[in-house]
């Protein structure tokens, strides 16, 4: 947590939520050494957590760099290392409706689909691999409005820091920020298109973990095994994709119109020569897709098992 409202409101709230059915907490701090407060901003916020009663532990960047991708990575990786030696598999943040809303404006200007307008889920998987194995991202403020939750940090007397960051117009989510300030009833338009292709992309996501249960399958050294005839065409570029995290340890799928040019030549009912992407050898006997690493591994790898099942099991969850 950083010390800023969203952050503050989670530590309150879960802090209420833990005592109440005896549960541990602990909070992180990321220090990513890219502004000059961050670390009075971390003293701080373990100061709060000690009059709370809740266990505080400041992580360290050795080697900040200024972009945004780098940073994030580097907060999951150790995020989800420092849960794990805790015995913890779930790690909470501090995302809101206002973040939702933001988020869904920056994928329509991108030209997302359907399913990835749905935007942040309540419960997805930790975006590094392999550190975030096993873990867990848990957004319970996704529904709650910035502003409800400030209310309530004042209603305990609670103060916030602002990261000046938040403000700054170089970044496309501030943009989007400023965009909904200054357009009233959009953020109420956003909210109920996002009810509808929620849901709709939970259906999608069991669909598609039942699919990786019952009709794919490992096998030898890095070598995957599918029946794509049982997916249609959007479905089976989302499986693709999956497939091919799973078989190589990407962290994020490539593009999707690779992806859907690939998955539409491997269901097509003409012959099938094989390609190559993301790192990931594609070919095809009969019915059945085989994928293994395009660099081969000498024997079996149990962490390619443990990566298909791990997104198998989230996608399931859903149910």
């Amino acid at each position: 947590m950083s010390g800023g409202s969203d952050s503050l409101a989670l530590l309150h709230l879960s802090h209420d939520w833990a005592q109440a059915r005896g549960r541990d907490l602990i909070a992180f701090t990321f220090d990513h050494h890219l502004r000059d407060a961050s670390a009075d901003e971390a003293v701080r916020v373990g100061e709060i957590c000690r009059a709370l009663g809740i266990r505080h532990e400041t992580l360290q960047w050795d080697a900040p760099v200024s972009r945004q991708s780098a940073a994030r990575r580097a907060r999951h990786a150790a995020l989800a290392c420092a849960l794990k030696a805790h015995g913890g598999a779930i790690l909470l943040t501090g995302h809101t409706a206002d973040d939702q809303a933001e988020t869904f404006l920056m994928r329509a200007r991108q030209g997302s689909t359907w399913y990835g307008l749905a935007g942040m889920q309540a419960l997805s998987p930790s975006p590094v691999w392999p550190e975030g194995e096993g873990v867990r991202i848990a957004r319970p403020l996704l529904t709650a409005r910035r502003s409800d939750l400030r209310y309530e940090l004042k209603s305990r007397g609670a103060d916030w820091v602002e990261d000046p960051t938040n403000d700054n117009p170089v970044y496309e989510r501030v943009q989007m920020r400023q965009l909904l300030v200054g357009s009233p009833g959009l953020h109420a338009q956003i909210s109920r298109c996002l009810t509808d292709v929620t849901a709709l992309r939970a259906i999608e996501d069991v669909r598609l973990g039942r699919w990786l249960r019952d009709h794919v399958s490992v096998s030898g050294a890095a070598h995957i095994t599918a029946d794509m005839t049982m997916l249609g065409p959007e479905s089976g570029a989302r499986g693709m994709g999956i497939l091919i995290q799973a078989v190589t340890g990407r962290e994020t799928p490539p593009r999707r119109e690779n992806l859907q040019s690939l998955a539409d030549r491997v269901r097509a009912p003409r012959a099938f020569a094989g390609a190559t992407l993301g790192c990931a050898k594609v070919s095809r006997q009969g019915n059945i897709v085989h994928l293994v690493p395009e660099a081969g591994l000498d024997g079996p790898d149990p962490l390619l098992i443990r990566r298909l099942t791990d997104l198998r099991g989230l996608l399931l969850d859903q149910a």
